[in-house]
This record gives structure tokens, sequence and C-alpha cells, in this order.
């Protein structure tokens, strides 16, 4: 095999500094294009807004209630995060020795060798990329349900006459949040590095409030007991078995848990890449977790009643996380306009959370164009005066709304779509951590961050792991199995595998050839 070149972290060349990510980049046979102009802090932001645990918890805390209940969500999110650090550890000791936009296609092509590299390349960035596009789609989606639900409790809620929109109205709000994303990305990178900042801290500062605001106001509050050790199997999908239950209500940790591949996204415009992307990476999913558990444990504290909170019937049309909100000041105030506003502060990161996919998805779109591999290539890869990918900005936002349309035909379809968000992107994750403990587990030659001795160990745990969540959430959420109630996941995810592969044979191993090299050696 041949061998991996040797980084060169140079951090100064006489009494001139020099950036030790752009030699690096340099090295690896790319222009300088984007502005080098993030700090670590603002390339950890990206990537904390978009795990946003404000974001995933609230909007799936439905299926964490329902499957499980407090035992899957207490002790689901550290399983979860436990081993998402295993992955995010792999990907960091990996980002530090290609600090590039590509990301992850771009390190499978130098991991898996050059009889392997465009292939691998060619699946892993293809996974990637749509994965990407599947969040950016759900966490939009979620915030044109969560401003629907806010209208409809601001209006009297569902006992009361209060507004319900149609799903026509909730993908009209679903563009237009798409539209003031497309716009924000548009602005210079020092405004954007502004808004992730200002984002990383709504989040963190939005969980400190409301962990500790809505147990507090309420009126009654859970037992410890209840939070740490009730176990809820009354799911009324025909599930038994709890650890099967407890499996499915894994889905919300592990979905919250994704995007920080975004660390990795922004190197070419983060300072000292080598040392920063991959401190970006490590630190937001440490301290989402930790976070995310005190989130969890604060809102939980308030349940007194999980079938009433996943009705229908109550006054947020079933959604848990708004009824409790609501009822938390309602019964305390006699009105659940504080609990409304709670709602905005959760509105408020979820724009940010969406912000910041787009972002991701563009740097993405931009470096997998620059090496020929989508279809208009040079289009996508333009940059503006102000060095921003404007065209794959745009494209991105086009195709999240593209998605969501599938919503307007059939939920279960909607929800196929979307699922590709975790299982589509975590197999994108463990591709390239793949290649590095197999093809070239004697070859790879670390960066500044690394795990040393434990990085081959490291790696497979977080292969495993992967293997393990895209079984696991393939199976079936509800018997008997009907066309309603059939798990799509492993439809969605097989068909874009087909997509992929038939692209490949057919066309694409004639002439993509894996990245692109863009200055003279």
């Amino acid at each position: 095999m041949e061998k991996l070149s040797v980084p060169s972290h140079i951090t100064s060349n006489g009494s001139v500094s020099v950036d030790s990510g752009h030699v690096r980049l340099n090295e690896l046979g790319y222009k300088q294009e984007l502005k080098r102009d993030l700090s670590m802090l603002s390339n950890f932001a990206f990537s904390f807004s978009i795990i946003s645990v404000l974001t995933g918890i609230t909007t799936l805390y439905n299926t964490g209630l329902n499957f499980g209940g407090p035992i899957s969500l207490v002790y689901g999110w550290l399983i979860a995060g436990a081993f998402t650090l295993f992955v995010g550890s792999s990907m960091a000791e990996i980002c530090s020795s290609y600090p590039t936009s590509g990301g992850l296609y771009y390190w499978s092509a130098k991991l898996a060798g050059p009889k392997w590299a465009p292939f691998a390349s060619w699946m892993t960035g293809w996974f990637n990329i749509v994965g990407q596009w599947a969040v950016t789609t759900s966490v939009d989606f979620s915030l044109a349900q969560m401003i629907q639900v806010i209208i409809l409790l601001s209006t009297g809620g569902k006992n009361g006459g209060g507004y319900e929109a149609s799903k026509y109205v909730v993908i009209a709000f679903h563009g237009g949040i798409l539209l003031l994303h497309a716009i924000i990305n548009s602005l210079p990178i020092s405004i954007l590095s502004f808004f992730g900042q200002l984002a990383a801290a709504w989040n963190l500062v939005g969980v400190m409030v409301l962990m500790i605001l809505i147990p507090s106001v309420s009126t009654e509050r859970a037992s410890a007991k209840f939070v740490f050790t009730h176990f809820n199997s009354d799911n009324g999908d025909g599930i038994n078995s709890k650890v099967y239950i407890f499996v499915l209500g894994l889905l919300m940790s592990q979905y919250t848990l994704t995007g920080y591949d975004a660390s990795a996204h922004m190197t070419e415009e983060t300072k000292n890449a080598d040392r920063n992307g991959p401190k970006g990476i490590i630190s937001a999913i440490g301290i989402s977790i930790i976070f995310g558990w005190g989130y969890i444990l604060g809102i939980t504290f308030a349940v007194t009643s999980i079938p009433n909170l996943l009705s229908e019937d109550n006054d947020a049309g079933g959604y848990a996380i708004a009824e409790i909100f609501y009822l938390a000041f309602k019964n305390r105030f006699g009105s659940g306009v504080g609990g409304i506003f709670c709602l905005g502060v959760v509105a408020v990161a979820i724009f940010f959370c969406g912000m910041s996919s787009v972002t991701s998805n563009s740097r993405m779109a931009y470096a997998f164009s620059r090496d020929g591999a989508m279809p208009f290539s040079s289009f996508w890869h333009e940059v503006n005066s102000q060095d921003i990918p404007i065209n794959a900005v745009w494209l991105s936002a086009f195709i999240s709304f593209c998605m969501a349309l599938t919503y307007l035909g059939s939920a279960v379809a909607f929800q196929a779509m979307v699922s590709i968000a975790t299982i589509g992107l975590y197999i994108a994750y463990a591709l390239p951590i793949f290649f590095r403990v197999t093809l070239a587990r004697k070859s790879f030659i670390p960066g500044p961050f690394n795990l040393g001795r434990y990085g081959i160990v490291v790696g497979w745990i977080a292969v495993l792991w992967v293997a393990t969540i895209s079984v696991l959430f393939s199976l079936p959420v509800a018997y008997p199995i009907t066309s309603d109630t059939l798990n799509y996941t492993p439809v969605a995810v097989c068909g874009l595998l087909i997509l992929t592969v038939s692209a490949w044979i057919f066309s694409a191993r004639h002439w993509f050839k894996g990245p692109i090299t863009n200055i003279a050696s």
C-alpha cells in the first residue's frame, strides 16, 4: 500500500507566522479558497449548534417516553453518549491528519488506498451529503411543527378551539425557514461565526434555564424513584419485550447526537485546523452529553402522567414537551403563556441548529463538487467575492425543501426520508474509521491530535456501535406490521445504497477518481 504523506504541522516560517491548517491543506494539494477566520470556539459552536440538545431531545421526547419512559431517556442518553464519544474521538484523530472541508469522503479516499480510493470516496461522500440534507430537512421541519404548536397553544389549545395548521401551512413554514437560513448563510464568514457563537450560547443558557425553571414551576413533580427507575412498557404498539422497547427508546438520544462532522467541514475556515477541528468535535459531543442529560432530568421531573402527555387529545395535540411546559405554567399561574415563551426559547435553538446545518451542508457540497463528484460540479464549487460557496448554500436549502415535500404525499414516506439523517449519516461516519483500522492500520500517520496506541481499539468500538444501531433502528416499531406501521428506515437506506452503487457501476467509475488536488505538488 502507498505510504500516506507525513503531516508537517508547521507553526512558523522564520519570523512570519504560518497557520498549521493552511500548511497542511497545501500539503494535501488544495488552495486556500475559503477565508480562514474561525477560532476553535467558533468551530465548536457550529457542531454544538447542530447537535443542539434542545432540538433533538425536544423533538423526539415523545419517542423516549413511549418506548421505555424515564429509564430509556435517562440511561439511554448516557449509553448513546458514551459510544458517540468513541465515534467522535476516532473522527477527530483522522480530522487532525486531514483537515479539509471534504471531511469524511476525503478521509475514506486517503485511508482506503489507491485501489479503493475512488469507490470509497464516492460511497462515503454521497451517504454523508444526503444524510446532511436529511438532517437539515428534519431540523427545519421540526421547527415548522414547533411553530404550529406554539400557534395552537397561543390560540386556545386543541381543547379550546385553537388553530391547527394544515400540512400545507407547515410546509410553507418550512420553506420560509429554509429561505432565511440560505440568506443568513450567504453572509460573510465573520457574521456567520458570530451567529454560530450566539447559537452555542443560546443552547447552553437555554438548557440551564429550562432544566431548572420547568420542574420549579410545576405544581406536581415526579419522584426521584420515578425519574431513575420507572420503565414504561405500555406503548400501545404491541411490543412487550423490555429490551426491545429500550432499544427503540435509544433513537431519541442517537438522533440528537449527530452532526458533529460540521467541525471537519469547517476546517478550511478554521485557524490551526489540525488542532482546533478535532477539539471542536470532541468538545461539542462532550458538552452536549452533559447538558443534554441535565435537560432530560429537569424535564422528566415535571412528568406526572405519561399517557396524558402522549395523548393527541391534550392541548398541545400530543407534543409531550409542549404540553409539559404549557401545563407547568397553567397549573401554577392559571395561564400557559409562560410555557409558550419557553417553547419560543426552544424554537430559536432549533432555528440556529438549522442555520448551522445549512452551513455544514454547503461546505460539504463545495468540497464534493470541487472534486467533480456532483452534477454541474463547477457551478456548485464557485465562491463569491466574500469567499462563500454561495451556489452550494442555495443548493442545500433547495434540496432540503424538496425532501420535505414528501410529507404532502405521505407521512410514512417523509419518515423514511429523514431516517437517513441518523443511519445514513452514521454509516458515512463509520466508513473512514473502518478504513483507518483495517486498510490503513499500519500506514496512517496521525496529526497533532491522536489516540496513540488506543486508536485501533477505539476505532473498532466505533465501527461496531454504528453497525449495531444500523440494525437496531431498522427493526419494526409496531406490531402487527402493516404499510402504516412498517419501519421504512432500511428501505430508505438500501435505496440510497442501490442508487449510489448503480451510479458508480454505470457511470462514475469511468470518470470519478476521488479527491482532485488543485495546486501543483
